[in-house]
C-alpha cells in the first residue's frame, strides 16, 4: 500500500484542466513532493516528516495554488515561482474568506517551496504577508520601534566584541581565549592575535546597519556581494539578476555612517580567510551563507544585548525590514518606501501605510 493511497494526488479539477502528458508530469511532481513531505519535510536533516493528516490537508491547498498559477499563465507549468507565490498571497488577502483559510493556504505554499528548495535547489521563499487567525486583518510581522532600531544598531557594535588584546593578560586573557575558541570552534592554543582582532571587526555591524537602512531580506543578505557596495555615493547597487524579485536593478540609499562601517568592513574583509575565494559580502563564522535561521538567531541575540523584550513577539530578520518600511512610509511616503524596499507592486508596500503605535499613543496624549 502506498503512502499516498488516501491522498488525491491529481484532483478532478486539475485533471480536467490538463492534457494527458501534462497530467503525467503533474502527477510525478506531486508524488515526489508529497512523499518528501511525509518522510523529510518537517526536519530534513533528521529525516522527520509531517503528519499524514497535515500533508493530506495541505496537499489540497497546494493543488489550488497550482491551478491559480495556470490561470494566471494561461497554461500549465510545473514550476511556480516565488513571484507567483507572492502574488497568490496578495490574491488571498483580497478574498472574502476566513483568515484561518488564508493562513493554512500560506502554510501549504510554504511547504511546497520548502520541497523545491531542498530537492531542486531553488531559492527559499520567505513570504512577507501573514494572516492573523485571531479575527484581525492581514498585517506585517512584528517590527522594531524607532527606539528599538537605535538600540539594535548600538547592540551590533557590542555583539561578540572582546577587550583590546594588549589590555588583558593572565587569567583574564585565558578566559577570553577560551570564549573565542568556542566561538570559532578551534583549539584554544591555536587562537592567534589575528583571530582576536577579527572578533572586534566590522562584519556584524555592517550587516546589521545595512539591513536597517535597506530593509534587506534574508535572501538578499545571502546573495549580497562586494560589488553591491558603492561607498562614494552611500548606496547599495543591486543588479537585476541578483535582486530578490529579479525584476529591476535597484539603487538603495544608505546613511553616511552605514557607508563608513561598510567601508571599514571591506578593508577588514580582505584579511579574513573565510572570504579568500568568494565575493560574498557576508558569511557566517563557519564560512556558510546566511539563512533565515541564522539571521533570526542574530536578531534575537541583538535584542538580548539591547534589553528588548521579545517574549510575546515573533522576532525575525523581517522585523528589521518591516520597521524600515513602516517608518520610511511615515517620514516620506509610500513611493519612497516602495523604492527603498524594492517592491515591484505598490500593493505590497501598502501594508506599511499604518500609524506606528508610538504615534497613536502621542495622539491620545494630545487628545487629553
Amino acid at each position: 500500500m502506498s503512502d499516498l493511497d488516501d491522498i488525491s494526488v491529481v484532483t478532478e479539477p486539475s485533471a480536467e484542466y490538463l492534457n494527458k502528458r501534462q497530467r503525467v508530469d503533474y502527477r510525478n511532481q506531486r508524488e515526489d513532493c508529497l512523499e518528501w513531505l511525509l518522510h523529510f519535510g518537517k526536519n530534513p536533516d533528521k529525516a522527520e516528516g509531517y503528519a499524514f493528516t497535515t500533508v493530506k490537508c495541505r496537499s489540497h491547498r497546494m493543488d489550488q495554488f497550482y491551478r491559480w498559477v495556470w490561470e494566471q499563465e494561461n497554461g500549465y507549468t510545473g514550476t511556480p515561482t516565488r513571484d507567483h507565490a507572492d502574488a497568490y498571497m496578495r490574491h488571498l488577502a483580497k478574498q472574502d474568506k476566513s483568515n484561518a483559510h488564508k493562513s493554512n493556504s500560506r502554510k501549504a505554499v510554504m511547504m511546497l517551496f520548502k520541497w523545491r528548495h531542498h530537492e531542486h535547489g531553488t531559492d527559499p521563499w520567505d513570504p512577507e504577508l501573514q494572516f492573523s487567525t485571531n479575527g484581525g486583518t492581514t498585517n506585517p510581522r512584528d517590527y522594531l520601534t524607532l527606539e528599538e532600531r537605535s538600540a539594535i544598531r548600538e547592540a551590533a557594535l557590542e555583539y561578540g566584541s572582546l577587550p583590546g588584546y594588549t589590555v588583558v593578560s593572565g587569567a583574564e586573557r585565558d578566559k577570553w581565549l577560551a570564549y573565542l575558541a568556542q566561538r570559532l570552534e578551534k583549539p584554544k592554543e591555536d587562537i592567534t592575535r589575528e583571530d582576536w582582532e577579527q572578533a572586534n571587526g566590522w562584519e556584524i555591524p555592517s550587516l546589521v546597519w545595512a539591513s536597517l537602512d535597506a530593509g534587506l531580506r534574508p535572501i538578499e543578505v545571502q546573495r549580497a556581494t562586494t560589488n553591491w557596495v558603492d561607498i562614494d555615493n552611500a548606496v547599495l547597487r543591486i543588479p537585476k539578476e541578483e535582486s530578490s524579485k529579479n525584476t529591476d536593478n535597484w539603487i538603495v540609499g544608505l546613511q553616511d555612517r552605514t557607508a563608513d562601517v561598510l567601508d571599514r568592513w571591506l578593508d577588514h574583509r580582505d584579511v579574513c580567510d573565510r572570504y579568500e575565494d568568494t565575493d560574498k559580502l557576508w558569511l557566517t563564522q563557519r564560512g556558510n551563507e546566511h539563512t533565515s535561521h541564522s539571521l533570526k538567531y542574530l536578531v534575537n541575540k541583538l535584542c538580548e544585548i539591547a534589553g528588548i523584550d521579545t517574549g510575546d513577539r515573533s522576532m525575525t530578520w523581517y522585523s528589521i525590514r518591516h520597521s524600515t518600511g513602516t517608518y520610511m512610509t511615515r517620514e516620506e511616503d509610500l513611493a519612497a518606501a516602495q523604492a527603498q524596499l524594492r517592491h515591484k507592486s505598490p500593493e505590497t508596500t501598502m501594508k506599511y501605510d499604518q500609524t506606528p503605535v508610538e504615534d497613536r499613543r502621542n495622539a491620545l496624549n494630545r487628545m487629553e
